[in-house]
């Protein structure tokens, strides 16, 4: 079961879906999304929605209150007896908080949120459900613009900054031992070697056996290959944007696929339902199947 083609398609696509990126966007989030992490983790406040929010609300760091304020998520002065400054923004010199630095900002954003109770109900969600997060965030009223939480999550998949929301203990481990982590599709994976077992990337990562079968649809006593990939946390339950369909090439299979783009293979299956019998098929050259 070899996917070295596959993985070199995967890291392609993404090499070109990234040449179509706002340079200035990707700038700002190699700059903050450190930060954003360390809001997550004494927050529980997804870093996608962080940095997303301030990617937006800011003009990744380009607007006049970023740029002289500090203030990079358009909060204004409600109950704050700090400095302010005056913008045009839903009325006429509307007030806005100032900052003494970007840190001070990101700080004041999550405490903004975990403070107030019109807030709260998203704080029950987990911290990987940006699209929940971004829907809630639109209900509870942040902003007024009725496309608020599809622009946030056009953005986090643009960007793919879901990839920095994955738990604590995934995220802390990426630079230990000896197989390199690779992040794509918002999910973190590394690619087997020859010797490799199951148990020894179980060891590596602080990942139980069963988990990584399970997260890579497996079987009891499967052996790696050399170069295969290995997720290391539950795959999506579709490609993330701009993937939408794939033409299957020569040697591919519905797992093989399923692995190339994240997704749980049951559900690759039941996208493809139309093709007959999901227990049995198996896709031929030229087949264009679902991935959304």
């Amino acid at each position: 079961m070899r996917h070295r083609f596959a993985l070199f398609s995967l890291v392609l696509l993404l090499s070109l879906a990234a040449g179509a990126q706002n340079a200035q966007y990707v700038k700002y989030v190699r700059q903050y999304k450190d930060l954003a992490i360390e809001q997550m983790k004494k927050y529980n406040i997804p870093a996608s929605i962080t940095l997303a929010q301030a990617l937006l609300e800011s003009g990744a760091g380009q607007s006049e209150l970023a740029r002289e304020s500090n203030n990079h998520f358009g909060i204004k002065c409600h109950n704050w007896s700090g400095k302010k400054v005056y913008h045009d923004d839903d009325a006429s010199d509307d007030c806005f908080r100032v900052y003494k630095s970007v840190r001070d900002s990101y700080e004041d954003h999550s405490i903004f949120l975990s403070t107030s109770q019109r807030y709260r109900p998203l704080f029950k969600l987990k911290n990987t459900d940006y699209v929940g997060w971004a829907q809630g965030l639109k209900l509870a009223g942040y902003a007024t613009n009725p496309s608020y939480a599809d622009r946030l999550i056009n953005i986090i998949e643009s960007y793919n900054l879901d990839q920095y929301d994955v738990p604590y203990g995934t995220y802390t481990v990426l630079s230990v031992g000896s197989h390199q982590p690779h992040i794509a599709n918002g999910l973190v994976y590394v690619v087997t070697r020859k010797g490799d077992t199951i148990k020894l990337i179980s060891d590596e990562f602080g990942i139980s056996v069963g988990s990584l079968l399970r997260y890579n649809d497996l079987y009891k006593g499967y052996v790696p290959e050399d170069g295969d990939i290995l997720y290391l946390h539950r795959k999506n339950w579709r490609a993330k944007k701009p993937y939408k369909t794939h033409v299957v090439r020569e040697g591919e299979s519905m797992y093989s696929i399923s692995q190339m783009y994240g997704i749980r293979l049951a559900r690759l299956y039941r996208m493809n339902r139309d093709k007959g019998d999901i227990t049995s098929y198996a896709p031929s050259v030229g087949d264009v199947i679902r991935l959304r």
